[in-house]
C-alpha cells in the first residue's frame, strides 16, 4: 500500500504527500488537467508547445535549468491527449529549490516573441523529424483521422498539422496558458524523503498566492458508436507494407477497462502473445506484430500493428489475424493463460513502484481520475478479472463493424 496524505489550498491546487524516507532525493510532480484534446480545431499541438515554452523562462526566473542543475537536479515532462505533466527529482534538502521554481512557472511564464520563436523552432522539426520525414511516421494521423470523426482524440499530441504551429501566435499562447495552467487545474505530488508539516509551509508560502483560473467544464464533442467497417489505404516509401487495425473501446474509468487491457497482452504483448507466436514465428506472415491501447481517459482505439515480411499479401496477412481474433472469440482462454499475464502485469506494476519518482507520477494520475487511492486498488482489479470477462471483452470490442483498419503499403 503506498501511504499519502492530501490537502487542497484555497486557490484550488491539490497536493499530495508521500513520504518515503528510504531515499535522501524528494521528486515533484506537478500534473495540469490539460492535453491535445482540449485544443482549439484550428489551433491544435498548443498542449505540447507548451511543454517546450515552460522551460524557456518564467516571469522571475529568466533561466530554469541554470538553478535546478546547481541543485543537483533533474527534470523533465511530457504531454499526452489527456494531460501535460512535469516532474523534477533532487536531494531532498533542496526541495524548496523546486517550489521556487514551479510556482514561478504556474505563476506566468515570461511570455516573449523571442522564446515562442525558438520553441516553435524546435516542435516544427520534431515535427518534421518523427512525423513527415520518418516511415510510417503519418500512420497514426491517418488512423485518428479514421477511427475519429468528432471527438478532439482525431489528431496527435503533436497538433493536426505543421501549420497550426507555425502560425501561433503569442496572444494565442498567453491566452492557453492563463485559462489551463491555473492552480485549480493542477495536481502537485511531493514524494521521498520529506516531511508534510514542512511541504504544507512550502506550498503555502509557493503557491499560496497564485491566483485560482477560472472554472471551466469540459465539453468534449462525443464520439457515436461506429456501425460500420472503416478501411484506408496508403501507398508510401517504406521498406515494408504495414498493417494497422483499431477497434473502439470504452474510457480509462470503465468496467471493461482491465479485462480490454489484459487480453491486449495475450493477443500481442511479446513474443509469448498469440499474434506473435501464430504469425512470426509458424507462419512467418510478419516481421513485427503487437497489440497495444493508449490508455486514454476517454474512449480510445485497442489497436494491432505488424510489418508483413516482404512478398505477403496484405490481405492473407489479415484473415490470419482475423482467425485468431476469432477463436479468442469463439473459445474461452486457459486459466494458465490468463495468469501468465496477470503475472505479468502484476510484477511490471510492482517494478514501476519501486521508483519514487514513479509513484509520485501514478499518484498525481490517478488523483485526476478521481482519487489518489485507485493506486492501491489496480493490482485487485486485475486479479479480479476471469476467464469470461476476457471472452465478453474481445466479443464486445473485435467485431468489424467497430474496425478501422490502415493498408500502409510500400510503393516499391
Amino acid at each position: 500500500m503506498v501511504q499519502f496524505e492530501k490537502f487542497v489550498l484555497e486557490n484550488g491546487l491539490k497536493v499530495i504527500v508521500h513520504q518515503d524516507k528510504s531515499t535522501p532525493l524528494a521528486v515533484m510532480n506537478i500534473l495540469y488537467d490539460v492535453g491535445a484534446r482540449d485544443e482549439d480545431p484550428d489551433q491544435t499541438g498548443f498542449a505540447h508547445l507548451f511543454e517546450h515554452l515552460m522551460f524557456g523562462g518564467s516571469v522571475n526566473i529568466p533561466e530554469y535549468d541554470e538553478p535546478l542543475q546547481m541543485a543537483g537536479g533533474e527534470n523533465n515532462a511530457y504531454t499526452t491527449n489527456d494531460l501535460t505533466n512535469y516532474y523534477i527529482q533532487l536531494p531532498s534538502e533542496n526541495l524548496e529549490t523546486a517550489f521556487w521554481l514551479e510556482s514561478d512557472r504556474m505563476l506566468s511564464l515570461a511570455f516573449s516573441e523571442k522564446s515562442l520563436e525558438v520553441q516553435r523552432k524546435v516542435v516544427c522539426e520534431e515535427f518534421k523529424e518523427h512525423y513527415i520525414d520518418k516511415p510510417y511516421g503519418d500512420a497514426w494521423f491517418k488512423m485518428r483521422e479514421l477511427a475519429y470523426k468528432n471527438h478532439p482524440y482525431k489528431w496527435m499530441t503533436i497538433g493536426k498539422q505543421l501549420s497550426h504551429i507555425e502560425e501561433a501566435r503569442l496572444e494565442d499562447v498567453r491566452n492557453f496558458f492563463f485559462k489551463h495552467y491555473r492552480p485549480n487545474n493542477a495536481v502537485m505530488v511531493i514524494a521521498g524523503n520529506v516531511e508534510t508539516g514542512q511541504v504544507k509551509a512550502l506550498t503555502e508560502k509557493w503557491f499560496g498566492n497564485i491566483e485560482a483560473g477560472e472554472k471551466t467544464e469540459r465539453k468534449l464533442p462525443v464520439e457515436a458508436p461506429q456501425a460500420a467497417a472503416r478501411t484506408e489505404e496508403v501507398k508510401a516509401d517504406v521498406p515494408l507494407d504495414g498493417f494497422y487495425k483499431a477497434w473502439h473501446i470504452e474510457g480509462r474509468l470503465s468496467d471493461q477497462y482491465h479485462a480490454m487491457d489484459l487480453l491486449t497482452d495475450i493477443l500481442g504483448g511479446g513474443e509469448s502473445s498469440r499474434l506473435y507466436q501464430k504469425l512470426v514465428k509458424e507462419l512467418q506472415l510478419f516481421v513485427s506484430i503487437q497489440c497495444y491501447h493508449f490508455g486514454s481517459i476517454d474512449p480510445g482505439l485497442l489497436t494491432i500493428e505488424g510489418k508483413l515480411v516482404k512478398g505477403v499479401d496484405i490481405k492473407a496477412a489479415e484473415a490470419a489475424v482475423e482467425a485468431i481474433l476469432q477463436d479468442i472469440k469463439d473459445n474461452l482462454i486457459t486459466n494458465e493463460e490468463l495468469e501468465k499475464v496477470k503475472n505479468k502485469t502484476e510484477s511490471m506494476m510492482a517494478f514501476e513502484d519501486m521508483s519514487v519518482l514513479n509513484r509520485a507520477t501514478s499518484l498525481a494520475f490517478y488523483e485526476l481520475l478521481g482519487d489518489a487511492n485507485m493506486m492501491n486498488t489496480e493490482l485487485q482489479k486485475y486479479a479480479d478479472v476471469t476467464v469470461a470477462a476476457i471472452n465478453k471483452a474481445a466479443k464486445d470490442i473485435l467485431s468489424q463493424e467497430n474496425s478501422c483498419t490502415l493498408y500502409y503499403l510500400s510503393s516499391d
